[in-house]
């Protein structure tokens, strides 16, 4: 089970230096405002994404007086993990002392998934944030998806360039088409097995946290990124004067979606701000569900701020369910009775006070 036996950050904003020896299950982190307890769980992210949940600016975590923020984990199975980020150079990440060119290994090995104020972009960000999501999940249960995907990225960049040239290389915007659409039906056929998978598993998590007439109404839908009835060369082909004229691609695997909707409208304007944490909750305990079910493993939570937006009933809720994934949590709080009173058996926890960036007693 991915889960971490220790875990040490150094530099990453208000905490100079800080080391948990985290429970398996469930870790509470409490204190005020400002404390830390956020950048605890943003250290955590980064090291196992390479990115932030807070900023696309990792310098910016870096302590003011501090050149460089070291993150270093130890996993259950003994695997060790480490990262040294300045703030001009490019990351050094390491897994099991020897250098790591991208984040491909570690992020198999340290899956995580955020739960956090952000996670609302699922509803009302743009397309991007719902595919991200959607391409945690298929990239860790599709291996070959991540190279195919790399693919489409590339030929879209390169189209790109040229639909933006003065003078149109037609044989090269023929050459990058072609790669292009073969790479792409891989990329849709995975998404969409996933998500065939994913909906009844989905289904089933939010059915039983969210109330009936919510659940009757909701709807989920992959959207691919181009018609649904043509062939993606017919779709470039067709579309050429319209990508000219924005010098830009306008179909594709980086166009697609998962609509969400209650009745015929965007959920994200019916559903209340507590019914919208109970979705997206659901969305993100059904992926760690599926992802357990696929790979025989655990992803780690990384919970910010539980109590907000959720009432005593619907924290209980989610809470259970998360504790059913029988994963390991790591759950942020002002107050520590706010989710300790959500607990059935409140014995099979550790807690962790942080003030000033500081553990304390």
């Amino acid at each position: 089970m991915s889960s971490l036996s220790l875990f040490k950050v150094g530099a990453v904003r208000n905490i100079q230096q800080l080391e948990l020896k985290p429970h398996p299950r469930l870790n509470l982190i409490y204190g005020v405002n400002g404390s830390g307890k956020t950048s605890i769980l943003e250290a955590a992210h980064l090291l196992g994404s390479g990115r932030s949940f807070r900023t696309s600016k990792t310098g910016s975590l870096i302590s003011d007086d501090s050149p460089e923020l070291s993150i270093f984990a130890e996993t259950k199975e003994g695997r060790r993990i480490g990262l040294l980020k300045s703030r001009r150079q490019k990351p050094l990440l390491k897994l099991d002392l020897e250098s790591q060119k991208n984040w491909d290994s570690v992020a198999r090995i340290l899956p995580v998934q955020i739960l956090d104020s952000g996670s609302f972009l699922l509803l009302e960000g743009g397309p991007k944030s719902r595919r991200r999501f959607l391409d945690w999940g298929v990239f860790h249960v599709e291996h070959a998806f991540l190279n195919h995907w790399r693919t489409t990225r590339k030929c879209i960049a390169n189209r790109n360039l040229l639909l933006k040239a003065p003078r149109l290389d037609e044989q090269q915007l023929q050459a990058w088409d072609r790669e292009l659409c073969d790479a792409s039906a891989e990329v849709d056929l995975a998404r969409k097995r996933y998500f065939e998978e994913f909906l009844p598993t989905f289904g089933e998590v939010y059915g039983s946290i969210a109330e009936n007439n919510a659940i009757d109404a909701l709807s989920l839908q992959y959207s691919r990124g181009w018609d649904e009835d043509s062939e993606l060369n017919t779709v470039l082909t067709e579309c050429r004067r319209q990508d000219l004229k924005y010098g830009a691609t306008q179909n594709g695997p980086h166009r697609a979606d998962v609509l969400v909707k209650v009745g015929k409208s965007p959920a994200i304007d019916v559903l209340s701000r507590g019914q919208q944490k109970v979705l997206v909750s659901a969305l993100k305990i059904a992926q760690g569900s599926l992802y357990s079910k696929a790979i025989q493993d655990k992803c780690i939570y990384l919970v910010d701020d539980l109590p907000a937006e959720l009432d005593q009933e619907n924290r209980a809720k989610i809470l259970q369910k998360l504790l059913d994934l029988d994963a390991q949590l790591f759950v942020t709080c002002v107050e520590l009775d706010s989710v300790k009173s959500c607990l059935q058996n409140p014995s099979e926890m550790t807690t962790f006070h942080v003030e000033r960036g500081t553990i304390t007693a």
